[in-house]
């Protein structure tokens, strides 16, 4: 039986999911040579970082 790696659970999942988003939407950004895509990952890359910043327990418990 092949020993499979753990997936972090709950908000450490969310958050190294979302990490692991925002570099492939800069990767595909500084890849893409259209202006309008550029604009597009860009813009989707802000919306990433703040939902991550939204998860951050170090964010959340500093403004509760």
């Amino acid at each position: 039986m092949t020993a499979r790696p753990q997936r972090p659970k709950g908000r450490d999942g969310v958050l190294s999911s979302l990490n692991v988003a925002i570099a492939a939407v800069d990767l595909a950004k500084e890849d893409s040579r259209i202006t309008q895509a550029k604009a597009a990952f860009g813009s989707v890359g802000v919306l990433l970082a703040i939902i991550r910043v939204g998860f951050s327990p170090s964010i959340n418990r500093w403004l509760m």
